[in-house]
């Protein structure tokens, strides 16, 4: 298998390192697969033994056309989701009080007004291409929202965000990489002329300025690095994993014409149709986590150094947790999933995401209750850190 089937429907690889005994190593990764929902918790519980760093290995290394384009752009920095300790305690620490359940409540009138603009302006036209009309624009707009940024900019950060993915996560010509580098250091640019606007404002961004430039003066080069890194960082994680889930949802619950039906006779299982679907189809399907000591993980030696891919996309089918597990039910019995992490790592916009959706399917099921997919041919995007349909064709 290469590795872009791999990412297009990872689930055998996974089901067969489950049966297997101990860890599997799985070449088109280069790591051990931690695939059963016990070792995936056990290694999320311990950041000492299985380290964040190098949690996003690139699968592409951009040339140095492309790093020179990137080179006098601010952001060059560490961020949250790659580090350990205290390090990654003081980047969480903003992330924390940003996202918080009342910062979150805040949002909750832009997010519905939002939602219902972008429904309202397809809902005539009877069909509609969901990623692009729906499950891509909320959470760019809500994450830009949040950010405090100026809704005209958000468009072109989202795109921006998107093609430093790209850099690192998709093969391209020397003049693309360089296209897309010279992205990307316009949105650092960017990013740091609104943090340095932003120390007071109760914003996102307000509150990364603060956290990670703490005092009166202005922040000092590396403080202006850490706080363009973790914003792009954010703004990524706030847009690609709530869009995923978003394609997700609607794609299954569709999919399964019954599960819709019964969510629309019975709109109060919006909550519980999250779950699943974040259970059934992983939006990051995993991270890696790079051993810092000789041990023993389910029976499977690892020396220092090496690097295990701890699959939460393997831990949502685990036989030995769920029911018939790739069965997609809104009204199975409730068991925790693993899907936005565990432990010091979990994930801190968990909750926004799960607004947006239970404010999304409230919608739906009031406005078009008579959805449908519009083909049949839907073709799952050929990565593993969003996991979502590339495009799904809708009609009512």
């Amino acid at each position: 298998m290469d590795r872009e089937a791999l990412y297009r429907d990872p689930y055998p690889v996974y089901a067969r390192a489950r049966a297997a005994p101990g860890l599997t190593f799985v070449e088109e990764l280069d790591a051990w697969l931690v695939a059963r929902h016990a070792d995936v918790r056990e290694v999320l519980g311990r950041p000492d033994d299985f380290s964040s760093k190098g949690a996003l290995r690139p699968d592409v290394i951009p040339g140095p056309r492309a790093f020179a384009e990137l080179a006098g752009a601010p952001g060059a920095a560490p961020v949250v989701l790659g580090t350990d300790g205290e390090a990654h305690a003081r980047y969480r620490r903003p992330l924390t009080r940003g996202l918080s359940p009342a910062k979150v409540a805040a949002a909750l009138p832009f997010v519905r007004a939002t939602a219902g603009d972008l429904i309202g302006s397809f809902a005539k036209a009877g069909r509609v291409e969901w990623m692009s009309g729906y499950a891509r624009p909320l959470p760019a707009a809500v994450i830009g929202h949040l950010l405090g940024l100026d809704p005209a900019d958000v468009p072109a950060a989202i795109r921006a965000g998107n093609r430093a993915e790209d850099l690192l996560f998709t093969p391209m010509s020397e003049d693309d990489q360089v296209a897309a580098a010279r992205e990307v250091a316009a949105l650092r640019h960017l990013f740091a002329a609104h943090a340095a606007g932003s120390r007071t404002a109760e914003s996102l961004t307000g509150e990364l300025s603060r956290g990670l430039a703490p005092g009166p003066g202005e922040p000092t080069p590396q403080q202006r690095d850490e706080i363009v890194a973790n914003t792009q960082n954010v703004m990524l994680a706030g847009h690609l994993t709530t869009t995923a889930l978003l394609g997700t949802v609607v794609h299954r619950l569709l999919r399964e014409r019954g599960q819709w039906e019964l969510l629309c006779g019975r709109p109060e299982l919006a909550g519980a149709a999250i779950e699943e679907a974040a259970r059934y189809e992983a939006p990051v399907q995993g991270f890696r986590r790079t051993v810092t000591r000789p041990l023993e993980l389910a029976g499977t030696a690892l020396g220092e150094g090496e690097t295990v891919f701890v699959s939460f996309g393997s831990a949502g089918r685990d036989e030995a947790v769920f029911e018939r597990p790739d069965e997609f039910d809104i009204a199975r019995e409730p068991v925790r999933h693993l899907s936005f992490g565990h432990g010091v790592h979990g994930c801190p916009g968990a909750l926004l995401a799960r607004e947006q959706l239970k404010v999304t399917l409230e919608l739906l099921v009031r406005e078009l209750p008579g959805l449908r997919l519009a083909g049949e041919d839907v073709v799952m995007a050929a990565t593993l850190i969003h996991r979502a349909p590339e495009e799904l064709h809708l009609s009512w």
